[in-house]
């Protein structure tokens, strides 16, 4: 009879997973929160997407293992091989201009334990002003909300891998994060999206564990039509994929999409969110007044550009330049 080899008594690894691209201006502010850990990263890598800078360089000499690529490829691309090239069992991804907080790993390391527990924790985070730390706000999970149907909260959540802790074998297994150049600023939710339709377990830890810098031309900031229409194409892919019951949050999603798109006055892509949005699901309720879903129903091009025009008319600071949307949904009354 063959023996059954020896289970190990070693405690679980955590790696620290980096894409970066030119990011010697904040990378070392990262790199540094990640040597005050309470309790240390096992493995701590960078992925240099082909910087013009001196990435790679810094990264070492800060202590990070570091992998070159040859053309720039995406933080997705960046993630997944580095995903592939650990062998620690879990994985932690962060952006290089944000920060960890000293209880990161210590906080990880309650939820690091085998099947049943979660494969995705979400941690709480704090959002400062990169320039003047000035706080903007802070970023909490609904727990139950995840565990009860982690489908429904990704499709209507936009959750960064910033403050995720992840499972390695099944994250891999679900094809890890979706490299799709049409959805690169919405890649992380079309990643989370990829996790939970694989039928990964989702929790949420309230300990605050991470700081998002909000920094003036990061991928988010400098191109803000271009993140709706990511959005878009996001959302065209959730509803060939979804279950029907779940295409409701899709078209919801879409409407507000049309939203904002109308907002940066790229009404081609509002026009085709909403009307997406009407074949999917008909009947579905549209967010805002009531008079706008009425409309909506019937003109939704008409709807969009009479409601624009409405808060451009009586409420022109909703339409003031902003750094960053917080939420898909402008929560806008008219």
């Amino acid at each position: 009879m063959a023996r059954l080899p020896p289970v190990s008594s070693a405690p679980p690894k955590l790696a620290l997973c980096i894409p970066a691209y030119n990011a010697t201006g904040f990378l070392g502010r990262l790199l540094e929160s990640a040597h005050r850990q309470t309790v240390p990263f096992d493995e701590i890598w960078v992925y240099d997407d082909a910087s013009k800078d001196e990435t790679a360089a810094l990264a070492r000499q800060l202590g990070a293992q570091v992998i070159r690529g040859e053309s720039n490829a995406g933080c997705s691309h960046g993630k997944n091989v580095l995903a592939q090239k650990t062998s620690c069992e879990w994985l932690h991804f962060h952006d290089a201009d944000d920060a960890l907080e000293p209880n990161f790993v210590e906080t990880a390391r309650r939820w690091m334990k085998p099947a049943p527990a979660p494969d995705v924790v979400f941690f709480s985070y704090r959002t400062l002003d990169d320039e003047n730390g000035r706080p903007l706000g802070i970023r909490e999970f609904d727990g139950p909300a995840l565990r009860r149907d982690p489908l429904a909260y990704c499709l209507s959540e936009q959750i960064n891998p910033f403050c995720g802790l992840y499972r390695r074998e099944p994250f891999l297994r679900a094809g890890g994060w979706d490299e799709d150049r049409q959805i690169l600023q919405s890649e992380d939710q079309a990643g989370h999206l990829r996790l939970a339709l694989a039928g990964l377990k989702f929790d949420a830890d309230p300990t605050f564990t991470v700081i998002n810098y909000i920094r003036q031309g990061s991928m988010t900031t400098s191109n803000l039509p271009g993140a709706q229409r990511s959005t878009y194409h996001l959302l065209r892919k959730a509803a060939e994929m979804v279950p029907a019951p779940y295409l409701g949050i899709v078209a919801r999603r879409l409407w507000m999409t049309a939203g904002l798109s109308g907002s940066y006055n790229d009404w081609a892509n509002a026009d085709r969110a909403a009307d997406l949005a009407r074949r999917i699901q008909p009947e579905a309720p549209v967010p805002g007044a009531r008079w706008f879903g009425w409309l909506a129903r019937r003109s939704p091009r008409t709807a969009l550009r009479l409601r624009e025009k409405l808060i451009r008319t009586l409420r022109p600071a909703a339409r003031r330049a902003s750094v960053y949307h917080r939420s898909p949904d402008p929560k806008l009354p008219l």
